[in-house]
């Protein structure tokens, strides 16, 4: 029986830690996989990626009813491929050990840090990049040294199969496991002892993970989303700001962790915001239902709870502006038209949960103090997009508010720079992957002490009050006088 029909008939959790052992003693007889392996991991990647593109681009257009090619080879194969080229390009400097400073106690000692895979690296896989998102961590898993599981998300079948086949293609079972099944399945794969998990989704599901985690004391890496907020300062222009922005939420239909949830517009500029996103949206999609360009919504149960909060936001008295150039129906299709949303209230759902969709709030302020505030007094998001073309504000909004990660005058591509790390804080998330960090978040960085023939300690042991203890003391705290 192959993993793929192991894991998703399996409803107790005994055939995946059966899995999860096979791995780990695979790595135990190989607990110290040199560069060239580590590479040579990474390469095979690299070629099932290559010969599986098209085929991973098509059942992902599949599970989404409507996806377009372009978007997923832009967003999930590009991007792993990337990554895959730049740790490659990094490893030997990475796996370098590192010398640090001796203390004058451990005098004639030599001191290093020694960077050791951590061993099997469990992965949670969400629907919305199904690509990306899986094999993105596993790129950082696999240049750290460890091996793999991988459970993939049952909202993107298609993909799921393909990545199972590419997989099991490139890498044996005691490298790579691929997990599928429903919530069943990823509630017993979250119980696992692995030596690392990485889940991204919901804040309200990573809880769940943490606690399941924390019952083995497995570290997790958590990417959790959140309200990702847009702020434009009062001197950008308004119309550049919403072709930016409209450039963000459109793609993936605004399924996206980092997508921008509600932008902060000067009260005197809200209307013309409105107006400019609208035209700049219209312009990238000037038909909705029939454009393979305009992503569908994952499942109808997402997009019931899209309309649902549209519906919620009208009720307490928000006004609604739908963009839909060609005035197209929807019916039998998961599409979602843009919404833009105003006069909106901290009572809506709109602005308390995460939308992940084609709905944006659009909230006045009058002061950039008084964004910061708002911006503050809530949880702290995966990312904050800023717009001013003034450096030094800049950093005022990078010091006073607290994101994942942040663009100026830009929205979401800074996910897209594997030279910087990537990952939440607080509510949104923790822990990093992609470039050094994650290299680093999947390694234990062992601290070494080497003795050579001189022992030191020899000299000021006990007991104590010795004369070359008394003359080490001294010594230390004449250095230490002065702070």
């Amino acid at each position: 029986m192959n993993a793929k029909d192991v894991m998703e008939t399996d409803n107790t959790g005994t055939t995946l830690r059966a899995s999860l052992d096979k791995i780990r003693a695979a790595y135990t007889r190989s607990p110290a996989p040199t560069r060239e392996e580590r590479k040579d991991r990474l390469n095979r990647l690299h070629k099932g990626i290559i010969e599986y593109k098209d085929r991973l681009v098509a059942a992902v257009d599949k599970d989404f009813d409507g996806r377009a090619p372009a978007e997923t080879m832009m967003a999930e194969i590009l991007p792993v491929l990337e990554g895959i080229h730049y740790n490659k390009k990094n490893l030997r400097k990475w796996m370098r050990q590192s010398r640090r400073d001796v203390p004058l106690a451990l005098m004639g000692a030599k001191t290093k840090v020694h960077y050791q895979p951590l061993g099997v690296v469990g992965i949670v896989v969400p629907w919305n990049f199904p690509i990306f998102l899986g094999l993105s961590p596993m790129v950082g898993a696999f240049a750290a040294g460890n091996r793999a599981m991988i459970k993939t998300s049952e909202f993107a079948p298609e993909t799921a199969n393909v990545l199972t086949e590419m997989l099991g293609k490139y890498f044996s079972d005691e490298e790579v496991a691929v997990v599928n099944g429903g919530v069943e399945v990823a509630t017993e794969f979250t119980k696992l002892p692995f030596d690392h998990l990485v889940f991204t989704g919901s804040t309200q599901v990573g809880k769940i993970v943490m606690r399941a985690a924390a019952e083995n004391l497995t570290p997790v890496t958590l990417e959790l989303g959140g309200k990702s907020p847009a702020i434009i300062h009062d001197s950008f222009p308004v119309e550049e700001a919403a072709k930016r922005i409209a450039f963000g939420k459109g793609l993936n239909a605004g399924q996206v962790c980092v997508s921008p949830d509600y932008i902060m517009v000067p009260r005197s500029k809200m209307n013309a915001f409105v107006e400019a996103f609208s035209k700049a949206i219209a312009k990238h999609y000037p038909t909705l239902a029939s454009n393979s360009d305009y992503t569908s919504i994952i499942t109808e149960r997402q997009r019931d709870r899209l309309v649902d909060n549209i519906r919620d936001a009208e009720e307490k008295g928000a006004t609604i502006k739908v963009i839909n150039p060609s005035n197209d129906s929807f019916e039998g299709t998961r599409k979602l038209p843009m919404h833009v949303i105003t006069d909106v209230s901290d009572d809506m759902r709109v602005m308390q949960e995460e939308i992940f969709g084609p709905l944006l709030p659009v909230v006045p302020y009058d002061k950039l103090e008084e964004a910061i505030d708002y911006v503050n007094d809530r949880d702290r998001p995966l990312a904050l997009y800023y717009f001013d073309w003034d450096t030094a504000r800049g950093e005022k909004i990078l010091n006073e508010t607290h994101s994942g990660g942040v663009c100026i005058n830009e929205v979401m591509t800074h996910t897209m720079v594997d030279d910087m790390p990537f990952g939440g804080v607080g509510p949104s998330g923790m822990g990093h992957y992609h470039g050094k960090e994650g290299f680093l978040n999947f390694s234990k960085a062992k601290a070494v002490v080497r003795k050579g023939r001189f022992d030191g300690n020899a000299w000021v042991a006990a007991p104590w009050n010795n004369m070359f203890f008394n003359i080490m003391v001294k010594f230390q705290l004449w250095r230490f006088k002065k702070p």
